[in-house]
């Protein structure tokens, strides 16, 4: 078992006894802060209850995400009678986080790895090298001006700050002798001269590259949906532009009732005059979490305000006076919507378009294809994150998980540094909603059954979703650590 005790006056440790030895670890989870001890023990690792992030429970170190930093790792002593004494610095215990040690950059080593994408795979790519040993070159590559951040944050809260939400500062990636160029994109690959063309106009030599690209938000093909304050959310800049946008007296259309519309919704809702989502089926999160729990989630977002104009669809955006900026939203039923502010969240695709011509396999989607270890069928192309079409449990999919794209950056890492590592996680996925928190782990794209226990309509149950005659994954509201366990 494990449990939690206080240290002095420092903050809390978490103990673990298990197959007959102890071990002391940071009580908090490195990601989002989640108290540890009420989260699963697994064999030889702890698991936080609110997002699936795992840790090794003898050396702390991060085994599974979202995050990236590791727990610190205390001294444990068992004392002549049974007393148990722990030894701990205190600025850990306060922080219960660590950074897991990376080697220096050598100047002599010539190797280059190029890592493309400055998302979660990326971020974890870079920092999983270094700290597997690899001491060569390391380019950071990332399309928008600024350093990896926490792009979950920016459906979730409009109005968080960049400096808030950034993984690293420029000077511990200085410090760890990995160089970033923000502000660049990647505009084409050429496996056979190891080339990396840059917007820039520059190349980049490479031994191997990893591409962590993400994807695209979709734009619909709709008269008018170039208007002004039209927006996807894919960026902190997306989110300043809406948050930008809204007051009390504002209409606040939203196209799609995906989870990124859903979140901009429930953020929106309480700044502005009303909020309506437009969505083709019947129910949002019908495909995903079944009928019965998609309405009752509608009926959330109903009591806190937010209409919805179900099995719908937009037929064009309307211009206001001024000619460029949207006033109005035509359904495909002909009725009228004021819309001040619209946000479109109807999907993404993968952001691979530079490799046209590569030679390096793509699927229908636009991902690439990799094997185990993440490789494409080009040696020394590896690939991971939203644009990459990986094996995952005993099917290949895309999958745009967060967690799955920090997971994938490191696996990748470690085969590109020569430790042969086969990918082998189970999906884990989560939502905020109006203080209600969705986890949902496993993949089922298509099941056969719903089996509920508790209760939907107070919003507390655990639901398994099934394929033939086996679980293929679970949805909880109120019920952690179940879906973590």
């Amino acid at each position: 078992r494990m449990k939690a005790f206080e240290l002095g006056d420092a903050g809390k440790i978490l103990l673990v006894k298990q197959n007959g030895k102890l071990s002391a670890i940071g009580s908090k989870c490195t990601h989002y802060g989640a108290p540890l001890h009420a989260g699963v023990l697994g064999s030889g690792r702890v698991r936080c209850p609110w997002h699936g992030a795992c840790f090794n429970i003898a050396t702390g170190d991060i085994e599974d995400f979202p995050g990236l930093d590791s727990l610190p790792c205390y001294q444990v002593v068992v004392q002549d009678g049974g007393g148990v004494k722990v030894r701990a610095k205190r600025s850990e215990v306060k922080s219960s986080k660590r950074v897991k040690e990376m080697v220096l950059r050598d100047k002599a080593n010539n190797t280059t790895f190029v890592v493309v994408g400055g998302g979660p795979a990326g971020a974890s790519c870079v920092e999983t090298l270094r700290q597997e040993g690899f001491t060569g070159r390391i380019v950071l590559v990332c399309k928008e001006p600024a350093l990896p951040y926490d792009r979950v944050k920016t459906s979730k809260a409009l109005d968080v700050k960049l400096e808030s939400i950034t993984f690293r500062t420029a000077a511990f990636y200085k410090e760890n002798g990995i160089e970033v160029l923000t502000g660049t994109e990647v505009t084409g690959l050429n496996p056979e001269t190891k080339v990396v063309k840059l917007s820039s106009g520059s190349e980049l030599k490479y031994d191997a590259v990893f591409l962590g690209t993400g994807s695209d938000a979709r734009w619909p093909t709709i008269p008018g949906a170039r208007l002004k304050n039209i927006f996807v959310v894919r960026t902190i800049e997306d989110s300043y532009g809406i948050y930008a946008q809204l007051g009390p007296e504002k209409n606040v259309v939203i196209l799609g009732a995906s989870f990124v519309g859903m979140e901009a919704a429930a953020y929106c809702v309480e700044n502005v005059k009303s909020v309506t989502v437009i969505g083709r089926d019947i129910v949002p999160f019908r495909a995903i979490l079944g009928k019965e729990i998609g309405s009752r989630l509608m009926g959330l977002h109903k009591e806190k305000g937010v209409l919805f104009k179900m099995e719908s669809g937009v037929a064009r955006f309307l211009a206001g006076p001024s000619g460029d900026t949207v006033n109005e939203v035509e359904l495909t039923d002909g009725s009228i919507l004021p819309a001040d502010v619209c946000v479109i969240g109807i999907g993404s695709d993968p952001a691979t378009k530079f490799l046209d011509g590569s030679g390096v396999n793509l699927d229908k989607s636009g991902a690439v294809i990799v094997n185990k270890h993440l490789e494409s069928n080009i040696k020394g192309v590896f690939a991971g994150g939203d644009n990459a079409y990986a094996p995952i449990l005993d099917t290949t999919a895309c999958i745009g998980h967060w967690q799955l794209a920090h997971y994938h950056g490191r696996i990748a890492a470690l085969n590109m540094a020569g430790k042969q590592t086969e990918v082998q996680t189970v999906p884990f996925f989560w939502t905020m909603l109006f203080g209600k928190g969705v986890r949902f782990a496993g993949y089922a794209p298509k099941y056969d059954e719903v089996v509920i226990g508790g209760s939907v309509e107070e919003l507390k149950f655990v639901a398994h979703y099934i394929v033939g005659d086996r679980v293929a994954a679970v949805a909880t509201i109120g019920s952690d650590p179940v879906a973590a366990k």
